[in-house]
């Protein structure tokens, strides 16, 4: 009984320090900048109603 409590423990600690991690990696979504992806023309790549520096 007491490994399966400690295993437990264990899941439960590792769920929210992975949690945490996430949150505060820094990861974050960014746009592409086309102007730096190799034989790619902007003007291909611009859709209606948007505006491209």
């Amino acid at each position: 009984m007491f490994l399966i409590i400690a295993l437990l423990a264990l899941a439960v600690w590792a769920i929210v320090a992975t949690v945490v991690e996430l949150r505060r990696d820094g990861y974050r979504r960014t746009p592409t900048d086309w102007t730096r992806v190799a034989d790619r023309d902007i003007s291909q790549q611009a859709e209606s109603g948007h505006t491209y520096r």
